[in-house]
């Protein structure tokens, strides 16, 4: 979801930056260690190792209800170019939401979009034993699709969610949209966002049981 179907990394900084800093802590420090990480590990990097599940859990619960704040009001500004067209012309393919975002802000923005009707399946990363970049996330959305991994096409933007992408065996899209000079691996295709028409080429290519 984050950096696929919203850009939600820019407000997620903020956010930090803000609970961070309300808790003595320089206000730079997750800018570098939070993409593609579950809050709990971040948490943990943040603030300790030592902290037990309740405060990890309540400095997330902090910080996410921060994000949310932000976003209020603004989810448009912030939609991935051409990503809600595109998931309203392909709601008739069965599509999954995997994402190691909270619960609740995946309700928000599913919701807010307009798009959470479209999809069938929605997972979080407390859902699945292993957080990307394992591939439990994807193999789990696939099996609950009724869909064999190598006939998927999942859409990603982290390098740890590329690793778990090409770790389950699906085809793999990466949504470069932060102009990432490494992804980390190979993938089947690369750009910077769903308006562009090499997508839809693309996909026409794609024929199950090919992989």
């Amino acid at each position: 979801m984050d950096g696929v179907i919203v850009d939600s990394m820019p407000l997620h900084t903020k956010a930090w930056e803000a609970h961070l800093t309300r808790h003595g802590l320089p206000p730079d420090a997750a800018a570098k260690r939070m993409h593609g990480k579950r809050n709990d590990q971040l948490v943990r990097d943040l603030f300790g190792h030592h902290l037990d599940d309740d405060t990890v859990m309540a400095h997330g619960a902090e910080k996410e209800e921060l994000w949310r704040e932000m976003m209020e009001g603004r989810l448009d500004e912030f939609m991935i170019e051409g990503v809600v067209d595109f998931i309203r012309r392909h709601a008739a393919s069965p599509l999954a939401v995997g994402s190691n975002a909270e619960p609740a802000n995946i309700e928000f923005v599913l919701r807010g979009s307009g798009l959470k009707d479209a999809f069938r399946v929605v997972l979080d990363g407390h859902q699945v034993e292993r957080p990307k970049p394992y591939p439990d996330m994807y193999l789990k959305a696939a099996q609950m699709l009724g869909t064999p991994p190598g006939d998927c096409i999942v859409f990603e933007d982290s390098p740890t969610g590329l690793a778990a992408a090409r770790a389950s065996g699906a085809r793999v899209v990466a949504i470069n949209s932060a102009g990432l000079t490494d992804l980390g691996g190979p993938v089947d295709l690369e750009i910077p966002h769903f308006s562009d028409p090499r997508l839809d080429t693309w996909l026409l290519t794609q024929q199950p049981g090919t992989r």
